[in-house]
């Protein structure tokens, strides 16, 4: 859900308007942003389709409400639901609505998050460890690092991070917390910089982004509801519906590509003579690959220097 510093641009938003718009210019067409954020896509999308009717999505009630603000303008056409996107059927059938035109994923955390210090989510400033979305929540970051066993704690570092030092840091960790308890973010930093060897420090970039990845994947449980929340939208997808999804490290992307590649291939058996109308491709990819932000973009956003964006269209209706 990255957004330009200064002025909170949502990452290629041209490109999400284009790619949606022939799903949502037909009257009474509705959109999910199922990671509402700032709005920004939102509101760009509300602009180009004045039938549109949106439903906002976010687990953050700070980013609900901000959005509120931000679309007041297009208030009789918009409804905000502060939860997590795997909700999504159940919003859909408390809202009587069956299928929508569009959905929009922009995963990862925000820039809003981001830029709220006390938030815990960088690595560049000091602050509780904390990397809740849902301040509601009661698992933090702090929880995870000062409780859970080293081998534990490793795993999430290497599969949520892919962490080449997983264990190194893990270990690191528990032998701080012997003394201290962690709950500085500046503190957790210097463990992981010090715990990685100086050659692997040197490329790369800041050596505690994948352990602060891992946390945050952690803490919020990212991917167990994306996993579940794609499949649901992709069954909420009308005919001529579409979805754009942006995804910002590997493990989100591959979750995506991989959604998108079960119902946009033909499932006929092998050594059949022809095609089973069942098992016909239920979407259209309408990228090829993941497409990524032009450098003039990244140039005036770093933070969409990783977006990957990937799209498709619901071609037949599912079996």
């Amino acid at each position: 859900m990255s957004t330009a510093s200064a002025a909170h641009l949502p990452v290629m938003r041209d490109r999400v308007v284009e790619l949606l718009a022939p799903a949502l210019e037909p009257p009474g067409a509705v959109l999910i942003d199922a990671t509402l954020g700032r709005a920004g896509h939102a509101s760009a999308l509300l602009s180009a389709h004045p039938g549109l009717t949106l439903i906002g999505i976010d687990t953050d009630a700070a980013a609900v409400e901000q959005s509120r603000q931000v679309l007041v303008a297009f208030s009789d056409r918009v409804t905000l639901v502060q939860a997590v996107y795997d909700e999504l059927p159940q919003i859909l059938a408390r809202l009587g609505l069956r299928v929508v035109q569009g959905v929009l994923f922009d995963l990862g955390v925000s820039s809003p998050q981001l830029d709220d210090v006390s938030r815990g989510f960088s690595y560049s400033q000091d602050a509780p460890l904390d990397m809740r979305m849902n301040q509601a929540g009661t698992l933090t970051a702090a929880d995870v690092l000062n409780t859970y066993p080293a081998d534990r704690l490793a795993r999430v570092l290497r599969e949520y991070g892919e962490e080449r030092f997983a264990r190194r840091i893990a270990d690191s960790v528990v032998r701080e917390r012997e003394h201290t308890p962690l709950t500085s973010t500046r503190r957790l930093a210097e463990i992981v910089r010090d715990s990685i060897p100086a050659p692997a420090r040197r490329t790369g970039g800041n050596p505690a982004k994948r352990t602060f990845q891992a946390l945050r994947i952690e803490v919020n449980g990212e991917l167990d509801a994306l996993h579940r929340a794609l499949p649901a939208a992709l069954d909420a997808i009308a005919v001529g519906g579409r979805i754009v999804a942006l995804a910002y490290h590997s493990l989100e992307d591959r979750a995506v590509k991989r959604a998108l590649a079960v119902r946009s291939t033909d499932t006929t058996p092998r050594g059949l003579p022809v095609t089973l109308e069942s098992a016909q491709p239920e979407l259209r990819l309408l990228t090829r690959g993941a497409e990524r932000p032009s450098q003039a973009e990244v140039a005036a956003n770093p933070r969409a220097a990783q977006a990957r964006l990937r799209a498709a269209e619901r071609i037949r209706a599912a079996a």
